[in-house]
Parts: structure tokens; C-alpha cells; sequence
């Protein structure tokens, strides 16, 4: 549900159109959030994605990040904003991905990032509504000294012909991101994967055959590809999100990591990493990123501890 977006809800609606029913700590992370005084989830369970796995590799610490978004709950006022970010440095955070500028211009929020020492990679930016809007979008960007701009969710009207339409917007749009010297992508959720109704072709389908495989590249949310799988009847929803990635036409250079509690009520699944059931450590062996981001849509201790945990977890996996 990533920057303010209802992900479950488009999933509902989609499967609703389709006529389907739906279907139904790491240790040292845990150990970590308590070392830094952050309070260790209290009702962690170790699902059969989490624990340590032994592999010889591991994801590089500049390449680890997080979306604003999770923190959005503590990131009211300038004072909050502020805090946040230099907590997130605190712990080994070097970038982040914004969900907005809080209350300050691109210039300013630049200058307060290279205070705290967080670099903001990469923001969640939807196709804009006119040429001048669509410039002054990379120019923020470029201010920033972001390397991507990302499109965040696209759901109404679920049609196959605004799905091709807004496809065509992305390219013309990634295009001129391209001048700028960005990267320009597209963030799924996990209504994508739902056939359109009487249909066997899906929204994903239209988008991957569509975009612009030299100009447009894929932030895959892995909650929300795993779950595209659940929900659409998958046997194995790990290898589901895996193909998702393997098979795309585009580069999938980023990603949005986040795991799924399979007790968590209908609408909020959503666990710290290594607390769930999503094998994070297969996924990164079939496909490495440039960009490992923690997101958790709806943080059940404090996002804060969702942060940590993250950040630890990804420092420590090892695949």
C-alpha cells in the first residue's frame, strides 16, 4: 500500500470483477533493536521465511534503503520528519526513498539530508498531470540527487484500454526522465496479476508487454507479488513472485522488501522482515537489485522497530 494507496482494496476490487473468492525475528535483528533501545516485536513468530540462512552472499550495506512511507505515522510535523531521518541514519540507514517532501521545498529537504548524511535515492512520483508538472518532478528529483523516480499505483478505471494508455504515458514520461540522467519505474501491487473479467489477460500483462523495455524499469513489492500469487490461486506463491521478476520484458532494478504474516488479519498481513513467511534469501539468489528497500504498510509495534528490525535483517541475511 505503498505512499498513501489502498493495495489491498485494489486487490479486493479486482478479484470482485474477476468473480473469484479470496483465498486463503531473525534472532540477531531482534537482538539488535534492543542493543540500539528499540523494543523487539513482542509477539514475533519465526515463519518459514525467516531465521539465518548460510549462503556466501550478502546484501551490500549502500544498497540497502527504505520507503518513507512506513514511517509516515511519526513523520506529522518538521519536528517528527526530523527525527526520523536522523534516527534512520543512526541506524546504518544511507538512503531512503521519499513518499513527499514533508514541508520543505527540494533545495531545503536536500540540505537536511546531507546534514543528517541519508541520500534520497529514489522517490514514489504518479505520472503527472501536465508537461510543466512533469518538469518540475525530475527537477526536484535532480535537486535531490535522486537516481529513480517511481510509479507508485495505477487502478482506476481497471480497463484494458487505461491500462495501455497509462503504459504510453509512462514511456512518453520516462523518455524525458532520461534527459534528466534518471531512472524511471513502475511499483506493483498485487492487483496487476488479477485478469481482467472475462478475460485471461491481466493488467501486468498489458504493462510488461507495453513499457518501454529500454526506458522503463520494475520496483517489484515482493509482499505484493507473493500475495498476487496467493490470491490468484497459486500453488507456490514464492515461485509465483519469482516468475514475476525472472519473466518481465523490463530490468527489475529495485525492491521493495516486505514480508507477509499469514495469521495477520484479512487487510493487514504485513510483518517486519524475517518475522514471515516470504524466503527472502531465494528470491535474492535468482535475482539481485540495485536497491533493497524495507517497507512494512502497517507497522504492529512502532515503525521505528519495523526500521531497525529491517535494517538489521538485510544486514545479516546472508544467501
Amino acid at each position: 500500500m505503498c505512499f498513501g494507496f489502498d493495495g489491498d482494496r485494489a486487490l479486493r476490487d479486482s478479484l470482485a470483477r474477476k468473480g473469484a473468492n479470496r483465498r486463503t525475528l531473525l534472532a540477531g535483528a531482534a537482538a539488535g533493536a534492543a542493543a540500539i533501545g528499540i523494543a523487539a516485536p513482542a509477539a514475533a513468530t519465526r515463519g518459514q521465511g525467516g531465521g539465518h540462512h548460510h549462503g556466501k552472499r550478502s546484501v551490500p550495506h549502500h544498497e540497502i534503503s527504505i520507503q518513507l512511507y512506513t514511517l509516515r505515522s511519526v513523520m506529522q510535523d518538521r519536528a517528527g520528519f526530523d527525527l526520523v531521518l536522523r534516527r534512520l541514519a543512526q541506524y546504518g540507514y544511507e538512503k531512503v526513498e521519499l513518499a513527499g517532501y514533508g514541508d520543505r521545498t527540494a533545495a531545503e529537504l536536500r540540505e537536511f539530508l546531507d546534514d543528517v548524511g541519508i541520500r534520497a535515492s529514489s522517490s514514489h512520483e504518479g505520472i503527472s498531470a501536465s508537461t510543466a508538472a512533469m518538469h518540475t518532478k525530475f527537477q526536484n528529483a535532480v535537486t535531490l540527487g535522486q537516481k529513480y523516480v517511481v510509479v507508485p499505483y495505477l487502478r482506476d478505471p481497471n480497463t484494458p484500454e487505461q491500462w495501455k494508455a497509462w503504459a504510453d504515458q509512462m514511456n512518453a514520461e520516462a523518455a524525458v526522465a532520461r534527459k534528466y540522467g534518471l531512472r524511471y519505474g513502475y511499483h506493483n501491487h498485487a492487483h496487476e496479476f488479477v485478469p481482467f473479467a472475462g478475460s485471461t489477460t491481466s493488467p501486468w500483462d498489458i504493462l510488461t508487454d507495453r513499457l518501454d523495455k529500454r526506458l522503463v524499469h520494475l520496483e517489484v513489492d515482493l509482499f505484493w507479488a507473493y500475495t498476487g500469487g496467493v490470491e490468484t490461486g497459486e500453488a507456490d506463491p514464492l515461485r509465483f513472485a519469482i516468475d514475476v521478476i525472472r519473466e518481465a520484458p523490463q530490468q527489475v532494478r529495485q525492491y521493495h522488501v516486505k514480508d507477509r504474516d499469514e495469521t495477520g488479519p484479512e487487510g493487514n498481513k504485513f510483518a517486519d522482515l524475517g518475522t514471515g513467511v516470504i524466503d527472502f534469501a531465494k528470491i535474492f539468489r535468482a535475482h539481485g537489485v540495485e536497491e533493497y528497500i524495507v517497507e512494512n504498510d502497517q507497522p504492529d509495534v512502532t515503525p521505528l522497530t519495523t526500521a531497525a528490525v529491517g535494517h538489521l535483517y538485510l544486514d545479516h541475511l546472508r544467501y
